[in-house]
């Protein structure tokens, strides 16, 4: 009997779209507001959903307070309060987009789960705005 449970967390964090290797005016073109040299912040709302066999002797798929923790020490610790661009090693190269944002929380969480469990990432940028990885 497979099961998906999920967990949902918060994290607040600033960031700028931008290319460096465009010009100021792609990058308005391109990212709009969201390129803001002085960057801007997000309320994000990150659910991970974890899929799998339900143990029988706990009743539990995984422990959700065990996946709660994961969740706060590898990525909400991690991210939260934080400018993505500027302090996190993860966005040094990358763009931290909503897509970006939520590989790479994927591949966080991918390497402290068992490989028996499916994984799926869904982070709200805002109430109207959100990404799911990896996609159905």
């Amino acid at each position: 009997m497979r099961i998906t449970v999920c967990r949902k967390e918060h994290f607040n964090a600033a960031h700028r779209l931008y290319r460096p290797d465009w010009s100021d005016e792609k990058n308005d073109q391109v990212f709009g507001l969201c390129n803001n040299p002085n960057f801007h912040g997000h309320n994000y709302e990150l659910i991970v959903r974890v899929t799998g066999e339900v143990d029988p002797e706990t009743g539990f798929v995984i422990d959700l307070k065990y996946l709660g923790n994961i969740i706060k020490e590898k990525v909400a610790n991690k991210f939260d309060h934080k400018n993505l661009n500027l302090d996190t090693e993860e966005f040094k190269n990358l763009n931290p987009t909503a897509e970006n944002i939520a590989v790479v929380i994927w591949d966080i969480l991918r390497a402290e789960l068992d490989t028996k469990y499916d994984l799926k990432v869904v982070l709200y940028e805002t109430e109207r705005n959100f990404v799911e990885y990896p996609a159905d």
